[in-house]
């Protein structure tokens, strides 16, 4: 199974998302196939709950937002973000869930 984080060639890393929109509370909540998987408390309207996921990863991997790319999946539940300005292995201990 292949794993959310990825080195790319370019030295960003990619993360696959799985996202689950209008939840309790915005929360890492492990993984789901080969993403991990993220709780928001956004509804899916408007761009509102791409926005808390790019807020809340800059906050979690103490990044600045222009650091995160949403490359792809901006109008569904499966996305793929760049980031720019960490290590690897930082950045899966940061995401660790719990």
């Amino acid at each position: 199974m292949a794993q959310p984080l990825a080195l790319q060639r370019d030295g960003r890393l990619r993360l696959e998302v799985w996202a689950q929109p209008g939840a309790r509370r915005t929360e890492i909540a492990g993984s789901h196939g080969d993403c991990l998987k993220i709780r928001l408390q956004s509804p899916p309207a408007d761009g509102r709950a791409n926005e808390e996921l790019v807020r809340f990863l800059a906050e979690t991997l103490s990044l600045p937002r222009q650091s995160i790319e949403l490359a792809s999946g901006a109008s569904g539940r499966r996305k793929t973000l760049l980031l720019r300005g960490i290590a690897m292995d930082e950045a899966a201990r940061r995401l660790a869930p719990g």
